[in-house]
Formats: C-alpha cells, structure tokens, sequence
C-alpha cells in the first residue's frame, strides 16, 4: 500500500518579524501554514526571526540560517517557504547554502492559484503572472532552474519555458496580454448588457475562505464549487437571485483577497476583480470564526481603496458564526450569520431587502388595463408593494434604484 504522506513535501517555513509588520506578524505565519497546506505540502516547523531590517543577502541572520540548515538535515526537508518576498538574489544565495528548493510567500500563492484555475481566463490570469514574477529570476544555474521534479512552486509554465530565454518569456507574457484584451472587451460586453437590462447588481466580496461562495450556493439555490480551503473560487461568476417575489439582481462572487496579495495577481486579475467595481450593493463576507477577522477586515478595505470602490453601498456580513468563540463584531452596521442554517439563509435574506429599502425610493404609477402585461416585466426590476385596480388603470405602488426610475416611463 502507498502511503499518500510520502508523495508530500516536507517544508520549513521561514519569517522574519520587523516593525513595519509585527502588527499582522503571527497571522501571517499562520496563514503561510494554511497555504502550505493547501498547496499539498507538509509543514515540518517554522523558523521566526525578530530583526530592526532584512537581511540584505539572505534576509535572515546568518545564526538563523545555520539553525535552518541543520533543521533541512535532520528533517529531511524538501522545500522552505519565506513568509516575505525574496528579491532574486536572495532567492540564489539562500538555494546554494540551504540546498533545497526555496520560494516565497509570493511564488506560493501564485502557485495554488495555477491551482484553481478552471477557465481559459483564469489560466492565463495566473500564467501571466507567474511568468511576470519570475522574469527577473531568471538568473545563475542553480536549483531555482533546475526543478524538474515539480512540487510547490512548479505549477503553471513549465520549467522548459523558463530556461530558454527572457526574450521568449516576454513575448509570451505580451501574448496574454492580447487574449486577456478580448477576454476584457466580451466581458465589458456583457457588463453593458446587464447595466441596460435594468437589473439591480449586487457584488460579494471577502477575503479568502471567509465563505463567498456557500452565500452565492444558499441564496441561488444552485451549486458552484466551495471548499473549506484558501482560494477556492478565482473566476467570477454572476447568478440571478430573486430577493422578494419576482424581484430579481444579479449576484456576482469573487476571487477573495489575503494579505500580501502578490501585485502581479493584482494586475493579472484587474478585469475579474473589476467585476466588484461595476455593482450596486457589495455584500462583505467576514469569517467571524477566525480570530485574526479584524486584520482581514482591513487587508479587504485597503484594496478596495486601491481598486477605487469606496463609493458602493456596503452590507457587512460575520459568516460561520456557529464555529465563532468570543466573537465581537467590529464593523457596524451588519448581520451575524451562519450562511449553512436555513435560518441564516433567511436572515441574509432580510438583511439584503432592509438594505435595499435604504437604497431604493419610492414610486407611483399608473398601469393602463391595456398594458397589464408589463406588470410582471416591472415587478422583475422594482420591489411592488401595492397593486390597486383603479377606474382605468392598475394604481402600483413599490420602491426602485435611484438609477433606475427611468425605466418608469416604459410603464
């Protein structure tokens, strides 16, 4: 019988704690566990080192580096993840002297996105990036191109690619960039569509694992892979949902963001998290079980100050309060949940209507008996409340956009 632990690596991680970054330290090592994990490797130990600044040629100290060594013989380590971003000279000078694959925190997300990656977009958003990343390490002969044997940190473009030359890898990295052009005008296509259907968009958006995807499966009542696990989700996806009768909005879920998000991901993935900008309502999903949510809070509202989404409406959301201990909400106002129970469901449910009837404005009309075929067509994009029959026409009474009051004349 094969045992399946074998065929894992066995990696060390490695961080160095300053005083730029001690505030979010300890959960960022947690969380480079957790990535670890995800990528399919064993973490082994973990190796912290508190430091004024990095370490110019191998970032950490040069005892911390012994330690590190004598742990890879004894361990039989296989691979060492660094919790910050290596330049490509620290990258060689820690290969020679450890002697065993070492990547980044960088180079580990990249790879658990080629991952996930399903669709033709997502695949080039990540080799893209890949291949961005690791331009510039494009140097020596050593063990960082030389990985044949694959593992953590070999996925996506193969090493062949890699070793033939940066014209090459240039010239394929401006390839994907054409395709992802198209891919950016068909999705800007389809953007217009939705905005001239006249339905209300509505936007989920969280860091990682925070439960995006079980909110996008209870509220459509349809299936898209979730998972318990970091990334699960990279392509965006948007649904149709009714909310109250036949009032309907398009729901769009996400790739979640995480601290320290490579910035070649960030412009890689620029059309599939614009996705967030062109919405009327973000819904932000928070893990209310993690004890480090507050840190994800933020990490998540500083990206959407660089994306430019400050603007949209907000409902907060403490997912997984049934695993919470302690729990105190940090942002108010929001909804505390567990988006598994039907109860949670229908909480959502209620919060997302309350939230719209702050949106919304009121409105009145009158529908000729002629053109009562329209009604169901109204109901779809405005929230009616009160249908009279009057002398010659319906007396409709309900709430809708501001943006869309337009639409009224057609009635």
């Amino acid at each position: 019988m094969i045992d399946l632990e074998e065929k894992q690596e066995r990696v060390l991680l490695a961080g160095v704690e300053t005083f730029e970054n001690s505030e979010n330290f300890e959960s960022s090592m947690l969380e480079l566990a957790e990535l670890t994990k995800t990528a399919g490797g064993i973490v082994v130990d973990a190796f912290t080192q508190k430091r004024d600044k990095y370490d110019t040629k191998f970032l950490i100290g040069t005892g911390k580096l012994e330690q590190l060594r004598w742990a890879i013989e004894v361990g039989e380590i296989d691979t060492v993840i660094f919790n910050d971003r290596l330049t490509p000279r620290q990258n060689i000078n820690l290969e020679e002297v450890l002697g065993v694959k070492v990547i980044d925190r960088m180079q580990l997300i990249l790879d658990i996105f080629a991952l996930r990656a399903r669709s033709h977009e997502g695949m080039l958003q990540v080799e893209q990036a890949q291949l961005s990343y690791l331009l510039p390490r494009l140097v020596g002969q050593g063990i960082m191109l030389s990985r044949q044997g694959g593992g953590i940190g070999s996925k996506g473009p193969g090493e062949s690619k890699l070793e033939t030359d940066r014209r090459y890898i240039r010239t394929r990295i401006e390839n994907i960039e054409k395709q992802l052009k198209k891919v950016e005008k068909t999705r800007e296509t389809i953007r217009k569509r939705r905005k001239e259907s006249s339905i209300f968009k509505v936007g989920l958006i969280g860091y990682t694992n925070a439960g995006k995807s079980s909110i996008m499966n209870a509220l459509t009542e349809k299936t898209q892979y979730e998972k318990d696990e970091l990334f699960a989700t990279l392509d965006a996806t948007t649904k149709l949902v009714k909310i109250k009768e036949d009032f309907t909005v398009s729901l769009t879920d996400t790739v979640g963001f995480i601290q320290d998000l490579p910035t070649e991901l960030i412009k890689a993935f620029k059309s599939t998290l614009e996705e967030s900008t062109h919405v009327d309502l973000l819904i932000h999903v928070i893990d209310a079980s993690n004890p480090h949510h507050e840190i994800h809070e933020t990490t998540v509202q500083k990206l959407m100050e660089e994306m430019d989404i400050q603007g949209i409406p907000v409902l907060n959301v403490y997912n997984k309060m049934d695993m919470a201990k302690d729990f105190v909400p940090t942002l108010a106002p929001a909804v505390q949940l567990s988006i598994k129970s039907a109860e949670g469901v229908q909480w959502l449910r209620t919060a997302i209507l309350e939230k719209l009837h702050e949106l919304f404005v009121a409105f009145e009309l009158d529908l000729p008996y002629a053109m009562a075929y329209k009604l169901p067509e109204l109901k779809k994009i405005a929230m009616v409340n009160d249908v009279v029959e009057g002398e010659t026409a319906y007396k409709v009474k309900g709430l809708i956009a501001p943006n869309m009051t337009w639409k009224l004349d057609n009635y």
